[in-house]
């Protein structure tokens, strides 16, 4: 069930935010990873790994982890 923003505690809404900064430097870290690797360095398709970084916070973390050769 969803609450308005205002109605978190601060605590709630710093936790929020860091989390929301970490995926979005991460999925940033994998993209840019990805288009300057060459295709012979990626285990699979590229263009399913741009895909796959879609898949928050999954993809992204997969590309790092297993994603590079």
């Amino acid at each position: 069930m969803s609450r308005p923003w205002n109605s978190l505690t601060p605590t709630q809404q710093r936790l929020i935010v860091a989390g929301s900064v970490v995926e979005v430097v991460l999925t940033t870290v994998a993209i840019v990873d990805l288009v300057r690797r060459p295709a012979a360095q990626v285990r699979g398709p590229k263009w399913a790994w741009v895909l796959g970084c879609a898949v928050q916070p999954v993809g992204p973390i997969a590309y790092l982890a297993v994603g590079r050769r």
